[in-house]
């Protein structure tokens, strides 16, 4: 073999060689778990309102039903039905002919009457100066005194049986006692109403503010009690934050109500107990016998917040996963309140303040996986949070 065959053969080996570390290098290269990175965060106690929702219907202040003082045939109808009406405002116009004449009959009576006084002054006024001369008894001018006073009471009477027949007259134009909207109308022209009819002849609700009635069970009345401070129920409402109003197209109103009274007896049918919420309504906006929802805030000042996509279910129950200080993560079932705050969680049991929990991907992690974590800071992960 000559120098140049060895030193080719040399060449060809060292190439060879190194192709073979390479290859092993890589080999190993790619056997290596790969630890992935997760968003992460530790956890610090935080402030959040949660809302309990709760159906309820809206009654006016004041729902009146107006009925006929007379009775006679529908002659006029002022309203439509859903109108809004000013107290004093006429409604209806009730044709009893019977009234007018009674009135004028007692006008005619009033003038009589105050003839028959006249004539009776007069006679006493004639008789005197004759009792005083001694010409006839005083007996003559004591008659005509009584007289005179039978004539004065009788002037008295007619002038009360003319009031009497104006506040009967009066009566066939109904008016609103109070300023509110008109509900449904039953009647039309012609129709005949009495003081007996069953059926009122409107409703006028007074809406100025409007009542919103809803219902709580024992549960949720027990928590009321327990929650609130005060001696009395009537101390505890007074100290109860102001509620919503959810209307029927989901929009919110504008106006805060508050809770007035809650009813003392249990219904043993439902197991529940009547709550009364008031709420203004300057516009008129609120109808009575709307159906809307009462939104009751519930202020969390130091509670375990976690948002739900950093939660997963397995057969009923909701676990989060935490990260120990070596990397490795464990699964920890928690339990929270039932009511949310928007898409958080507030957890009463299985984290605590410094548990650091991951905030992604968590369905796909099981107990003892190693994960690079990348923790985020707690103002981004709450800028939602109300």
């Amino acid at each position: 073999m000559n120098k140049q065959s060895f030193l080719s053969i040399l060449a060809a080996s060292v190439i060879i060689a190194s192709c073979g570390n390479k290859n092993d290098k890589s080999a190993q290269a790619g056997g290596a778990p790969q630890v992935k990175e997760y968003k992460t965060l530790t956890l610090e106690s935080k402030s959040a309102t949660l809302y309990t929702d709760f159906p309820a219907t809206i009654q006016g202040q004041q729902n009146i039903e107006i009925r006929p003082r007379v009775e006679g045939y529908i002659d006029k109808i002022f309203v439509d039905e859903g109108a809004v009406v000013k107290a004093g405002q006429p409604l209806f116009k009730i044709s009893a002919p019977e009234y007018e004449q009674a009135v004028r009959t007692a006008s005619a009576s009033i003038k009589s009457a105050q003839a028959e006084v006249s004539t009776a002054k007069l006679a006493v006024n004639k008789v005197k100066p004759l009792v005083d001369k001694g010409i006839i008894s005083k007996y003559e001018l004591e008659s005509a005194q009584y007289t005179y006073e039978s004539a004065m009471a009788s002037l008295a009477q007619a002038n009360a049986a003319l009031v009497n027949a104006r506040v009967n007259l009066g009566y066939t134009t109904v008016t609103s006692p109070v300023s509110g909207v008109v509900g449904s109308i039953p009647f039309r022209l012609g129709s005949l109403v009495s003081s007996n009819t069953t059926e009122p002849m409107t409703t006028v609700s007074s809406i100025g503010n409007v009542y919103a009635y809803f219902a709580l069970n024992e549960k949720m009345l027990l928590n009321f009690t327990q929650e609130n401070s005060g001696a009395s129920i009537a101390q505890k409402i007074k100290k109860m934050p102001e509620v919503t109003l959810v209307l029927s197209d989901g929009t919110t109103y504008d106006e805060k109500g508050r809770i007035e009274t809650v009813n003392g007896l249990i219904n043993t049918e439902t197991g529940t107990v009547n709550i009364r919420a008031r709420f203004p309504n300057p516009k008129g906006i609120i109808r009575s016998g709307s159906s809307t929802t009462v939104r009751i805030p519930n202020v969390i000042k130091e509670g375990i917040i976690v948002p739900q996509s950093a939660t997963f279910e397995l057969q009923d129950k909701i676990f989060a996963v935490t990260v120990g200080k070596d990397g490795k993560t464990k699964n920890v079932n928690i339990t929270k309140l039932e009511n949310t705050a928007g898409n958080y969680y507030v957890v009463t049991s299985g984290l605590k303040t410094g548990d650091q929990i991951v905030l992604e991907g968590v369905a796909s992690l099981k107990d003892g996986s190693e994960i690079k974590a990348n923790n985020v800071s707690a103002e981004t992960v709450y800028a939602d949070l109300k």
